[in-house]
């Protein structure tokens, strides 16, 4: 019974990490030592657990050119913060919107330091970046896989917000699998500890100082921007298959399964019957893909991938964009009300540009169909350049580089073999310009 209290007790203080420790410790002081209690000073305190993580967060400056008219060199252009995962060979992951723009890059350590740092590259879809610092007595954090992750873990934000120096915030896990942002590749881990300006980058611990996630965004409803408990972390199991891809060759190679999906959205659940919105709504099915072979169709509503609840477009955009070629993935899906299931075998990207059907042709993220107002933009891919870029659906392609687009054969023609595409749409009566460079 005094162990049963003890646990309660310190469940209650929000303090309960008895179980994460495995074997209940048979002294008195052991026990208070394993619950947070410093029994030399009389408080509950996490320091002895986060202490030896604190070493390997940086701060991260992205310089710019240097001024002609000054010899100070490159001058900063933005910064946050960053987490040493490899101490040896001195591999730091930060945010990409951190380090973007930047052509040099520093990190400041804890000790006062300062080190040059290389950028060894960046994905934009999930907003890692991997730099590489040249450094002896660096420290590294332990890492643990996200999946372990439950609501109502404790969490700390680690990073240099507004200029501070390193600062230290405590929340809980509020939620995972957050994908509601939109149909970019998220699955995020939210979390109500306080992140604001610069912590972008940082680590989110647990509660035995191992990293959890990076974290990368906060949602606002302040006019300054400031934190109002709605942060956001990239999950360690996105960011490993990240950071390998760009140690092995520097940029993600991700795999396809050759479908098209959306966000399933309360209008698009009343039209297809369903009494859910959560979901990936298939809005194409390429000829000869994995998604056609595994017998997937248009309207097919997918709920669940690889055995990961699919809340919509980004989840199976998260799923399917850090899964290797040759990977076999589970799908449940929706169809005419009905459940479903089948397998899809991830496959390497697609070489050829363009596809050009006789009612709709696809490229570069972008599915579009003749209309009578023109060349109709369908469906932006979630996660490609042209989603990041701001193209949206029912936006109308008049011209692609100095190309008239004004059919389905003029588009494919346009965007056939090009790297560089200045697309050229109408947007409710105004006209747009977007630059989409692979």
């Amino acid at each position: 019974m005094i162990r049963v209290r003890a646990a309660f007790t310190a469940s209650a203080l929000g303090l309960a990490v008895v179980m994460s420790w495995g074997v209940m410790p048979q002294t008195a002081d052991a026990q208070a030592q394993r619950l947070g209690m410093d029994t030399s000073r009389g408080v509950y305190s996490f320091a002895p657990n986060l202490e030896h993580s604190l070493p390997a967060v940086v701060k991260v400056q992205a310089l710019g050119r240097a001024s002609v008219a000054s010899d100070d060199g490159p001058k900063p252009i933005q910064g946050g913060s960053g987490v040493i995962i490899d101490a040896a060979n001195g591999i730091i992951v930060t945010n990409h919107h951190v380090i973007d723009g930047g052509r040099n890059f520093t990190v400041d350590l804890p000790d006062g330091r300062f080190l040059d740092a290389e950028l060894v590259g960046a994905d934009e879809d999930t907003d890692i970046a991997v730099l590489r610092a040249r450094g002896t007595g660096l420290t590294q954090v332990a890492q643990v896989d996200s999946d372990e992750l439950r609501t109502g873990d404790l969490a700390f934000a680690v990073g240099y917000p507004f200029g501070l120096d390193q600062t230290l915030t405590m929340g809980v896990i509020s939620g995972l699998n957050r994908t509601g942002r939109g149909d970019t590749i998220e699955d995020y881990i939210q979390t109500d500890a306080a992140v604001n300006m610069g912590n972008s980058g940082g680590p989110l611990l647990d509660s035995r100082g191992r990293l959890i996630g990076i974290n990368t965004s906060i949602l606002s409803g302040g006019m300054g921007g400031g934190n109002d408990g709605i942060a956001f972390a990239v999950p360690t199991r996105i960011m490993r298959f990240v950071v390998d891809q760009i140690l092995a060759h520097g940029e993600v190679r991700r795999g396809q399964v050759g479908m098209v999906v959306g966000s399933l959205t309360a209008p698009r659940a009343r039209e297809l019957g369903l009494n859910i919105v959560r979901g990936a709504v298939v809005y194409d099915v390429r000829p000869g893909s994995a998604a056609e072979r595994a017998g997937l169709k248009r309207s097919d509503v997918i709920t669940s991938l690889q055995d990961r609840p699919m809340v919509n477009g980004g989840s199976v955009q998260a799923s399917v964009g850090i899964t290797t070629p040759g990977t076999q993935l589970p799908v449940t899906y929706l169809r005419d009300g009905k459940e479903g299931r089948t397998v899809l075998r991830v496959e390497d990207a697609p070489v050829h540009a363009v596809r050009l059907g006789s009612q709709e042709a696809i490229a570069r993220g972008l599915t579009v169909r003749a209309g009578s107002d023109g060349v109709v933009v369908q469906v932006v891919e979630a996660g490609s350049l042209a989603a990041s870029e701001g193209l949206k659906a029912g936006d109308i392609v008049t011209r692609i580089n100095k190309a008239s687009v004004r059919s389905l054969a003029d588009f494919a023609s346009a965007v056939d073999g090009q790297d560089r595409l200045h697309i050229v749409v109408e947007r409710d009566g105004e006209t747009m310009e977007f630059d989409l460079i692979r």
